[in-house]
Order: structure tokens, then sequence, then C-alpha cells
């Protein structure tokens, strides 16, 4: 299902714990690297996932080329790619056992081919919303508990 509003982003964020970064990266000042570690340091287990950046350690997770070779269940897969790359990613989410629950496609990133191929599968789906953002907000509204 296609999410939108705030209390499914609400919903997604609290149940979330083991959340994949698709596109992590290693510069503190780009969003790749400030929203997850801002998630990191909330709670969340981050799973690093960017070829450039095998080899090295993210989060104290080793960054992993591609998401399929992540071996655990993910409830979420945090999306910081852009629109038009999405597609080739598309098989190797749909690879993914068992299929995580959500996809986060970042602030800024729409694709709806994508989007409803996932949903398709069972897989929610959120776009074009900030995970640090909207945690934030909804913290100090009170929703995330």
């Amino acid at each position: 299902m296609i999410l939108t509003g705030d209390q499914a982003a609400a919903e997604v964020l609290a149940r979330s714990r083991v959340v994949a970064v698709l596109g992590a990266q290693r510069a503190p000042h780009l969003p790749a690297h400030y929203v997850p570690d801002y998630l990191h340091q909330n709670g969340y287990r981050i799973l690093p996932v960017n070829p450039s950046h095998v080899g090295h350690v993210l989060w104290g997770e080793p960054v992993r080329a591609r998401l399929d070779e992540l071996s655990e269940p993910l409830d979420m897969v945090d999306v910081f790619r852009r629109a038009e790359r999405l597609d080739d990613h598309l098989p190797e989410l749909l690879a993914l056992r068992p299929l995580p629950h959500v996809v986060w496609f970042q602030l800024g990133i729409r694709n709806d081919r994508v989007a409803a191929g996932l949903a398709a599968a069972g897989i929610d789906v959120i776009q074009d919303r900030c995970t640090m953002a909207d945690h934030r907000r909804f913290r100090h509204a009170g929703l995330l508990g």
C-alpha cells in the first residue's frame, strides 16, 4: 500500500527498528549520512548499503554493496537514490526475504512506477518524506511514545 499522511508515517517510525539505508554516505554533511546518523542516535539499527563504500563501517555495521547481501529481516529500507535510478533497485528490493515492511523514499524522491511495484508485492511505501524531520516532529508531538 502507498502510505500518505502523518499518522501512517508515525506508525512506520514507531514500529521500525532495523533500517537498511540504500545510498548511505560517509560524508557527514550529506543527508544520506546525517539522516541515518540521527536515526541511529535515536535507537534504530542502521544497515548501510552503497557499493562505493564497501570495506568501511558506518553506525557499527559493515557497508554492503547491495541490499540482497543483507541476510536479516528489515523493517524498513530508507532510500537515498535519485528517483530515476529506483527502477534499477526494484528487483533487488523484491528479492529480499523476508520482504521489508516498508520502503521509504526520502524527501524529494518520488517514483510512482516503483512504488506501485512494491505495493503490489505487499510492501508499504512512503514517498517524498524525510525520516529525520518526521521523527523529530512526531517525537515532539508525542506520537512516538
